[in-house]
């Protein structure tokens, strides 16, 4: 672990987030020492792991099980035309070395089963998910309750995105089956409907934005609100979300 003090070139690499009034050293220390889990390593997950590898992570647990496909490259900005082909995890792991040796990384390139899933969020301070398909996303969002923590939820397609934070540790905070009710509804995928690729992007590094806030405690969190973007016409929105008391998934807690 380097430490502030001594390290010039770390002083140097970290200077913006040192001269930052509310962040500084002591945000940048628990960055470091923050373990973050990204599940999806697509338009999301690429710009989320970018900002966040470069931003000083100490550790990112990156899950994905698909390969790089040439569709992919119009937005999923951790991959390069030489990446086709391989696995996502792999080339996402080259790719972040490139921008920030120090991060350290764990890669997880198999769908998880839910005990895999909760040992994985266990051991973490906070998960990302942006995964393009609703079992994956209850799966998380149990996996984040029955551990506690976290969880940031991000989904963009068209010229629209949408984020909000489910934070268990807070007793009003709604949990993604509130949001969503578990039905057998598919989630709609960009293959069908397109998306424009920065919208991705722009959701993407929202989500580490409020990840190195809830890392560092500083500013509010999206916990309970839903940030809407529609691009096409350049607005967003913030509407609250409220905790569904006959949730099946988190009703029951106290």
């Amino acid at each position: 672990m380097h430490h502030m003090d001594t390290t010039t070139g770390y002083n140097l690499r970290y200077s913006r987030h040192l001269a930052l009034p509310d962040f500084g050293a002591a945000g940048q220390e628990k960055l470091a020492h923050a373990r973050v889990v990204i599940i999806g390593l697509g338009g999301l997950g690429s710009a989320a792991a970018i900002y966040l590898a470069v931003s000083g992570a100490g550790t990112l647990v990156l899950n994905d099980f698909d390969r790089v496909d040439v569709t992919n490259l119009q937005r999923q900005i951790l991959y390069a035309d030489a990446d086709i082909g391989a696995e996502k995890t792999q080339a996402a792991a080259r790719s972040l070395k490139l921008r920030n040796p120090e991060c350290r990384l764990e890669l997880i390139d198999s769908r998880m089963d839910q005990n895999q899933l909760l040992e994985t969020v266990r051991s973490s301070d906070v998960v990302l998910d942006g995964s393009d398909n609703f079992g994956t996303r209850y799966a998380v969002n149990r996996a984040c309750m029955q551990a506690n923590r976290p969880l940031i939820s991000g989904a963009a397609i068209r010229f629209t995105g949408q984020i909000t934070v489910f934070d268990i540790r807070d007793p009003t905070s709604p949990c993604y089956a509130c949001l969503y009710p578990e039905s057998n509804e598919a989630l709609e995928n960009c293959a069908s409907n397109g998306i424009l690729a920065p919208v991705a992007g722009f959701i993407g590094c929202f989500m580490a934005v409020e990840a190195i806030k809830l890392i560092t405690g500083i500013g509010r969190p999206l916990t309970g609100r839903l940030l809407r973007l529609d691009a096409r016409n350049g607005e967003t929105s913030v509407s609250r979300l409220t905790r569904d008391p006959a949730c099946p998934a988190c009703g029951k807690r106290p």
